[in-house]
């Protein structure tokens, strides 16, 4: 009976020790909800997960530029943008599985920008992408791919290894946001209605060699092979900006493997004006990303090529979708108003 009683003991010990070091830990992470924000977005779909007809995944340029509101408004497409800063190939490849093992939408759109990068970037990217991901092979996986030299894997497995010294940069949001994270993002759309026109854009220079890497083929043609397995649909896009410069070279390397591969490619640098897009009053950044106004048109034009070209079904008459969409246009248009009185 004592040894039983020690047993217990101990293991009430170690419990009340791990549930300490969950808590301490929760508390020193970085919350990304009013700084950083992009590093909640991957978590914010947990919740949503399933019914979703389009995902998007890729950087930052899917998830400023394409607006799943205005794709359901507009055409009853159901839709969710998984992405995030700097996502590299090999980070989307991991999100696109983790994403196919909770719902197999019927297209996948993954925009072709980070084809550019075959490297690690930095700590602080991969961490924007990675620390609010569910634990999963797809994690362990993208933690190895996008390590830099200079990372510890260990350091991923108990955060608190690498926040332990945020002690003295904790703020009352830490609190606020210990238990429930913020929803920053309309089905993964980030909102923004600043209104920055382009000004003088960086010479555009000649490269050495515009040849993708290797490791960047390999991971697209991963990609293709995991939605041919689902009977996915996978169509590549590169959104529209006028920085940085998605040079013709890259364009036909892209085009070739789109026909190679019987893909859909569409590249949006070259239609700004069939969209109408107007980079002097649709953008917040210079040219780089769209604000609101873009993101509606930039929606609206895709919209029609997913509806008419790519089949996607019309959910609207489906009430439990109506539902839930006619209640997430109402917080996204009252934000969007909320927005714009703050930024006129």
């Amino acid at each position: 009976m004592k040894k039983i009683k020690t047993v217990l003991s101990v293991a009430a010990v170690l419990v009340a020790a791990a549930v300490m070091l969950g808590l301490l830990t929760r508390l020193l992470e970085p919350k990304y909800a009013t700084d950083l924000e992009e590093g909640s977005f991957l978590a914010q779909y947990y919740e949503e997960a399933g019914g979703h007809d389009v995902i998007f995944i890729g950087d930052c340029e899917v998830y400023a530029n394409f607006s799943p509101m205005e794709l359901y408004r507009d055409y009853g497409i159901t839709a969710y943008v998984r992405g995030t800063s700097q996502q590299l190939i090999w980070q989307s490849y991991y999100i696109l599985k983790e994403t196919l093992e909770y719902e197999t939408p019927k297209a996948v759109v993954y925009n072709v920008n980070a084809m550019r990068y075959s490297e690690p970037v930095s700590e602080a990217y991969n961490r924007l992408t990675i620390d609010n991901m569910r634990w999963s092979d797809e994690k362990i996986g993208i933690i190895r791919a996008s390590m830099t030299e200079e990372e510890d894997f260990m350091s991923y497995v108990f955060p608190i290894l690498r926040y332990h010294s945020r002690f003295d940069e904790l703020t009352a949001e830490d609190l606020q946001y210990f238990f429930q994270g913020k929803t920053n993002t309309f089905n993964g759309y980030q909102m923004n209605t600043n209104v920055v026109s382009v000004g003088t854009l960086p010479t555009k220079r000649v490269l050495r060699d515009y040849s993708f890497r290797d490791i960047c083929w390999q991971y697209l043609e991963e990609m293709t092979r995991l939605c041919q397995e689902k009977g996915v649909e996978l169509i590549l896009i590169k959104a529209p900006s006028l920085y940085p410069y998605w040079y013709d070279q890259y364009d036909a390397q892209i085009q070739q493997y789109a026909d190679q591969n019987g893909l859909a490619y569409y590249n949006f640098t070259t239609c700004a004006e069939e969209i109408g897009l107007d980079f002097s009053t649709d953008t917040y950044d210079g040219g780089l990303h769209l604000n609101l106004a873009g993101a509606v048109k930039m929606s609206r034009y895709f919209g029609s090529m997913l509806a008419d070209v790519h089949g996607m079904p019309d959910r609207r008459d489906d009430p439990q979708t109506a539902a839930i969409y006619e209640e997430k246009l109402r917080a996204y248009d009252a934000e969007a108003q909320k927005e714009k009185g703050t930024n006129p």
